[in-house]
């Protein structure tokens, strides 16, 4: 098991003494058990949609602790397959992406149309597959930050897929669009007994106000949650966040904010501001998973304090991409564990 504390470092002590004064545990619903025992006994969920649900929590490393470890890679469509896979082209076979997934003990595979459609019928396949159905396809001229469809919610039934996927840019001009195409497709989703995984991101430039970048912005990203809530996803995919008051810098224009928010629901603590977007997606009702971000230095650390984050401040876990696809096999099984090291450590808990 990896050692927490030595990887935080100095950070240790603040990130797991930290308590939530602002947004206490007792006002939440801090794992995905009483998640799913909430929407077990209280939902509108149908059987075949619970059952979706147990598979994810009950598959790979973290099956049955309430927590989930998901290995995202659809990242070839929006930034290019050449800018994606040179690091590392043996993940341009689909083959490679299911053994990474299975050999690094995750809880789902959440991927292209392309790429589970090659992987679907293999012998023995132990991992739970989620079809990503819209993609921000940048080979265009020029970029428009815009989420088209790939795929189709009968073929993830099909493929026998346990959820579909989505991604919505909130704050851009197809914000209204997508939403209200997402919302038709989770309905068809659930109507064919698959859970629902929103990704739920501020537009990537239209939201710039001094410098400072709103996709990591606590009360921006929570209203984006409680927006995926409201289009019934079950489970929600957000940055982070970094800090808070986007919605002040951005003005009166662009939504508006109770002081409160700042004052008395969150603090500058980064396990705080995650806690505030834990109460944002219906107090935890849909699960919160963090996106693992870019490869970059020092991976297994800045990946170890994402999940220490996520799961003090009450969200369901990582989905880490990039970070384990763009190393060799054994280096991304190592990182990708190390992630669940966190959730499987009982004595790191829900501030």
């Amino acid at each position: 098991m990896t050692d927490i504390a030595a990887v935080l470092g100095a950070e240790a002590d603040s990130l797991l003494q930290h308590r939530c004064a602002h947004v206490p545990e007792s006002l939440i619903k801090a794992s995905g058990l009483q998640r799913l025992e909430s929407i077990s006994n209280n939902s509108d969920r149908s059987p075949r949609v619970l059952a979706a649900l147990q598979t994810l929590y009950g598959a790979g490393r973290l099956g049955g602790t309430g927590y989930l470890s998901l290995l995202p890679v659809d990242h070839g469509i929006a930034h290019t397959a050449g800018m994606v896979f040179a690091p590392n082209p043996i993940y341009l076979d689909p083959v490679a992406i299911l053994q990474l997934a299975e050999q690094g003990g995750s809880s789902g595979l959440v991927s292209t149309y392309g790429v589970l459609g090659a992987i679907a019928r293999m012998p023995r396949r132990r991992v739970p597959l989620a079809l990503k159905l819209n993609h921000d396809n940048q080979f265009t001229w020029p970029a428009r930050y815009e989420n088209i469809l790939f795929a189709r919610v009968r073929e993830a039934a099909q493929m026998g897929c346990v959820a579909v996927a989505a991604t919505v840019y909130f704050g851009g001009q197809g914000a209204r669009h997508e939403l209200q195409l997402v919302s038709a497709l989770f309905a068809e989703a659930h109507s064919l007994g698959m859970a629902t995984v929103l990704f739920s991101y501020l537009h990537p430039k239209a939201l710039q106000e001094g410098g400072k970048d709103m996709i990591f912005s606590a009360d921006l990203t929570a209203e984006a949650n409680h927006q995926a809530a409201t289009v019934q996803a079950d489970l929600v995919k957000q940055k982070q966040p970094l800090w808070t008051g986007g919605a002040k810098a951005l003005g009166i224009e662009y939504g508006r904010m109770d002081e409160r928010v700042y004052s008395e629901l969150s603090s500058s603590h980064p396990i705080d501001l995650t806690r505030y977007q834990v109460l944002a997606s219906y107090a935890g009702s849909v699960g919160l998973i963090h996106s693992g971000g870019a490869k970059g230095d020092n991976d297994i650390a800045q990946a170890v304090r994402a999940a220490v984050i996520n799961k003090r401040g009450g969200g369901t876990g990582l989905i880490a991409g990039r970070k384990a696809f763009q190393v060799p096999l054994e280096e991304g099984c190592r990182l990708l564990n190390a992630i669940q090291d966190v959730y499987l450590n009982p004595k790191i808990t829900v501030a």
